[in-house]
């Protein structure tokens, strides 16, 4: 007979059985949307789910010929432990990868294989950062306030605008660059979908190699950069996606990549991500994951290698890829701005990369609306259609910005939904 163990105690903000780190840990604000979204779905509420940074099997499946050499490799039993740093054929093709696409040749020794982008994240936090070391990150963007508090750092938030798409201009990270040991930057930009202007990141880059080269002579630490690109090869019309190292050289030894083939390819639960850098730094980031165990599996790898290698079917999926998540973000973003000419209080930005869309409703105050959640929660309810507001990724103003994901939804479902919105967007206006 089993130990009946359903009376143990749940959790609770209170809970003395754990430390104070993961006391003090605050969930995802997305999963706990998306997980409202789920609920009403499983009572048969047809939403435009707009809210998870993840792609539909359906909509997006991962490529023919990825999904043929994973099941190449299972048959051909790889499904024993991976090196630490990543099975050898993938380092190399990522550095293939690097220098064809990017014109970036790093030795093997700077690329390390992980269990997709966020543990390259969580190697990089942890193998700069000291307790109480200073990271400086934008807002909006993704999770950087989460891994500051687990490593117990301190975040340093710089404030954006929409003015320059909501990326930071080095007269805004000018004043916490000399004190700190961390700065994150994204482009393609999550939660935003744009990217940062050539000319903006060449002056920070700058900045850094000053900065550094001031530290060297003091027998300082350096300033390190996280540039996390993994969008980078879903960039729309003319938006040129660029590199800290092309644009400033320089920055070899300060800059550690976030790259992997999760967003690229929508294969985000096959778990396959890269850090590449300086051999200083990507050596001890592998230590680090060799201790959590945090490998991407064999068999995914060793497919994945194969893969990019096949620079012609890689090549055919990009292209078929970029015009699919660009046909749905031109939906949304000329339907937002048919309402914007009809008058209505709503502004989009133009799509620049990555499967976002920044849209703001600007209601706040209006039809007992005060909040951004719950213009959120109208919308959901009204126009059964699902978005996460900024406060999601660190910006506190109630300024009506929210971020649409169009991975999970087909065109057909964007454009059916689009007039509901409208017509919510109205109701709010016209109510007392």
């Amino acid at each position: 007979m089993a130990l009946d163990l359903t009376s143990l105690p749940r959790p609770s903000r209170d809970d003395t059985t754990v430390g104070s780190m993961v006391r003090g840990l605050v969930g995802s604000e997305i999963l706990r949307i998306a997980g409202e979204i789920r609920e009403l779905v499983s009572k048969g509420t047809q939403v435009c789910n707009l809210t998870v940074g993840d792609f539909s099997p359906k909509e997006f499946p991962i490529p023919d010929g990825l999904r043929d050499q994973i099941g190449a490799a299972l048959q051909g039993g790889e499904t024993n432990y991976p090196p630490s740093d990543g099975v050898l054929d993938l380092r190399q093709a990522v550095q293939r990868f690097y220098e064809r696409s990017l014109g970036l040749k790093y030795p093997l020794e700077g690329i390390v294989i992980a269990g997709g982008a966020r543990p390259v994240i969580y190697a990089t936090f942890r193998a700069v950062l000291d307790p109480g070391d200073v990271v400086v990150y934008p807002v909006p963007s993704w999770n950087n306030n989460h891994y500051a508090h687990m490593l117990g750092a301190r975040g340093v938030v710089v404030k954006t605008d929409a003015a320059a798409g909501f990326m930071p201009t080095l007269a805004q990270l000018e004043p916490h660059l000399s004190t700190a040991r961390l700065l994150c930057l994204c482009s393609p930009l999550n939660p935003t979908g744009t990217m940062i202007d050539p000319e903006a990141l060449r002056a920070i880059c700058q900045r850094i190699v000053e900065e550094n080269r001031a530290r060297e002579g003091r027998g300082q630490k350096p300033l390190i950069l996280m540039y996390d690109h993994i969008y980078w090869v879903l960039s729309f019309g003319g938006t040129k996606h660029v590199t800290p190292v092309e644009l400033v050289p320089e920055m070899a030894p300060y800059t550690v990549f976030v790259d992997g083939i999760s967003k690229a390819f929508a294969a985000t639960g096959v778990r396959v991500g890269w850090g590449v850098g300086a051999p200083t730094l990507i050596s001890r980031m592998r230590d680090v994951l060799g201790h959590v165990g945090a490998w991407a599996p064999k068999a995914e790898q060793v497919a994945t290698a194969r893969y990019l290698d096949d620079t012609k079917a890689t090549e055919a999926f990009l292209q078929t890829m970029r015009q699919r998540v660009d046909a749905r973000l031109e939906v949304l973003y000329k339907g937002f701005q048919r309402m914007k000419a009809a008058g209505l209080p709503v502004h989009a930005i133009a799509p620049q990369g990555a499967i976002y869309l920044s849209v703001r409703f600007d209601v706040v105050g209006k039809g007992g609306l005060t909040t951004n959640d719950a213009i959120r929660k109208h919308l959901l309810e009204k126009a059964r259609f699902a978005v996460v507001p900024f406060q999601a990724f660190g910006l506190a103003d109630e300024t009506g910005w929210f971020r649409l994901s169009v991975g999970a939804a087909s065109v057909a479902e964007i454009e059916e939904a689009l007039p509901r919105v409208e017509a919510t967007v109205r109701e709010i206006l016209a109510a007392k």
